[in-house]
């Protein structure tokens, strides 16, 4: 049986890594490509587990939160330093200012010494890219700063993952008919005393409901919460097949 989309979980934790879990980060599988979903802190190790870095055909960050993207400051030094240099730079996709922040932090006045290894583009609503008969959809969605969640399609087969998201019909309409929805389920409840920027499982299960997807697949579940007890509180709200995300699973759009 063909799995023309997989991705492979590297990293769910939130906010910080810990022992054997790292912060949020997937490599995603198809038509050939491969891209480096978020790069949370410990993620890129475990990439070089499935993966040659230098041969990534993309880079996709949600936001630019540390727990989402720190490890781009691992890929710089072994992309720049450590002998991986890829034959061209590898397209990141991320939100804007993603390469100065590299810059500042590596006291740099400007980014143009990382163009020989990584080549930047600004995320947008609807901003759309393709690699062969894989094609990556971002659409804007609820956080405390700019993030998008990611839609992927390949031969058919379709992934929706929420980034770091509140509530949002953007969510709800990027992840439609999807036939696995990698939801975020930070929060234990809100609130109501500041905007929700967090989904709770409850959340995340509705959000599953609505877009009508095939798979709920519960992750970045924050310290108020178990894994065990987001992913049941998630279940029974959606209603359909919840699971884990698991660092070392490989989920498989079918």
């Amino acid at each position: 049986m063909s799995h023309p989309l997989t991705l492979t979980v590297l990293g769910t934790a939130s906010p910080h890594p810990g022992p054997g879990r790292p912060c949020s980060g997937y490599l995603l599988s198809g038509g050939g490509a491969r891209v480096w979903v978020d790069a949370g802190p410990g993620t890129f190790a475990e990439l070089q587990r499935y993966a040659d870095p230098a041969r990534l055909d993309a880079i996709w960050i949600s936001h630019l939160h540390a727990d989402h993207s720190a490890d781009l400051l691992s890929a710089v030094y072994a992309l720049a330093y450590g002998g991986l240099t890829p034959p061209t730079p590898i397209p990141v996709y991320a939100p804007a200012g993603c390469a100065q922040r590299l810059a500042a932090f590596l006291g740099r006045e400007d980014a143009g010494f990382l163009a020989g290894i990584l080549d930047f583009h600004d995320l947008h609503d609807g901003h759309e890219a393709r690699f062969g008969a894989l094609r990556l959809t971002s659409r804007a969605v609820t956080h405390d700063t700019e993030a998008y969640g990611l839609r992927a399609e390949c031969e058919g087969a379709v992934f929706a993952y929420s980034g770091d998201s509140g509530p949002c019909a953007a969510l709800t309409e990027l992840a439609h008919g999807a036939d696995v929805l990698l939801c975020e389920a930070d929060i234990d409840r809100h609130t109501g005393e500041e905007p929700q920027v967090h989904l709770t499982p409850e959340d995340a299960g509705a959000t599953a409901r609505a877009a009508g997807v095939g798979r709920l697949i519960v992750t970045h579940v924050g310290p108020t919460l178990t894994r065990e007890a987001a992913t049941e509180r998630a279940a029974a709200q959606f209603g359909g097949p919840t699971s884990a995300a698991l660092e070392g699973a490989v989920i498989r759009a079918a």
